[in-house]
């Protein structure tokens, strides 16, 4: 009767010692690739701010100004994007000086258009100059149209 009950407390004792390691197991093998993949974001801040016109050209003239960040997710791209800086910036000027339709820029979906095309404007000129990087996102920090 004696021996019954040391073979389960045997048992118990090996699966109580043996939980630690296959919960460090568990915790060691990820679920799904997303969980194993290590997610870098940075963001570069493009000084100074943008100041330019937009609109039709008028005898007034309304003016943009815009303070941008680039959200990139290599350590790498940063420095792709500052050494094509100037280019990246004269590619946003160019942008917010084709933008004819003020009521537009000034609402949500407008603004989201020019973050939209300011992206993909980045993006080729980093294509361009084969750099292998890319611009995950452009953020306006501060967005403000004066008519």
């Amino acid at each position: 009767m004696n021996r019954p009950h040391t073979l389960w407390i045997s048992l118990l004792l090996a699966a109580a010692l043996s939980l630690p390691a296959l919960a460090a197991d568990e915790e060691e093998a990820p679920e799904n690739d997303e969980e194993t993949t290590e997610s870098y974001t940075e963001y570069v801040e493009m000084t100074p701010s943008f100041v330019t016109h937009v609109g039709e050209p008028t005898e007034r003239p309304a003016y943009l100004k815009a303070d941008v960040s680039l959200r990139v997710g290599t350590e790498t791209a940063k420095a792709a994007i500052e050494t094509h800086m100037p280019r990246l910036r004269h590619e946003l000027v160019m942008l917010f000086g084709e933008q004819t339709d003020l009521d537009a820029l000034s609402g949500h979906q407008g603004q989201q258009a020019v973050r939209q095309a300011a992206r993909d404007r980045m993006n080729q000129v980093l294509e361009e100059q084969q750099t292998g990087e890319e611009i995950v996102d452009v953020l306006f920090t501060s967005f403000v149209i004066q008519r």
